[in-house]
């Protein structure tokens, strides 16, 4: 009897290290999000006054010495998810104009059809999506197009950033050698 309960005990034990010891991989595009204002939990949590407008949660692929633009990884004339794995999702706090044009504060997923010279920005309804492979332009809020713009240096990832301006933000996307430029106000 107390052999087969060490056995017992054991094979249990074995089973729940071994289960326990199993992890997911690593993704190849970390998943990163970015604030306006930035870094605004901490801000909050040192009792800042500024409200929260906006959030941009997407995963950023790398290069990996790979044509990015105009290349199967984003091929100029389709719409890209702006990003790797899920479709990036802009969220507004609080009703914003984008490139001009009205949008009401919500989760909303971001795209952006790019071109040689010029990328249109999309921000559409539809949520919680993988790549762009169910987009629907029926659904679409606004459509702002913007003219490329050449980086002195290479991203290796990436990048969306959010520049502040007197009437808001300008959420500045690039990777390779190219950016693209969307503003946004409050």
């Amino acid at each position: 009897m107390k052999s087969f309960l060490f056995i017992s005990c054991f094979m249990f034990l074995s089973v729940s290290f071994s289960n326990a010891q199993k992890w997911a991989p690593v993704d190849q595009s970390p998943l990163d999000q970015i604030y306006f204002p930035a870094n605004y939990p901490s801000l909050k949590v040192k009792g800042t006054k500024e409200p929260l407008r906006m959030r941009i949660i997407y995963s950023r692929p790398n290069k990996n010495n790979r044509p990015i633009f105009g290349s199967q990884i984003v091929p100029y004339g389709k719409v890209w998810r702006l990003g790797a794995n899920e479709a990036t999702e802009l969220e507004l706090f609080t009703d914003a104009r984008v490139g001009g044009k009205k949008v009401e504060a919500g989760r909303y997923t971001l795209y952006a059809l790019v071109n040689e010279k010029s990328w249109t920005f999309i921000v559409n309804k539809e949520t919680d999506t993988w790549g762009a492979f169910k987009y629907d332009p029926a659904k679409d809020v606004c459509r702002v197009t913007a003219a490329v713009e050449s980086l002195d240096q290479a991203l290796e990832a990436l990048t969306i950033n959010l520049q502040k301006t007197d009437k808001g933000v300008n959420l500045v996307a690039g990777w390779d050698q190219v950016a693209a430029t969307l503003p946004i106000s409050f």
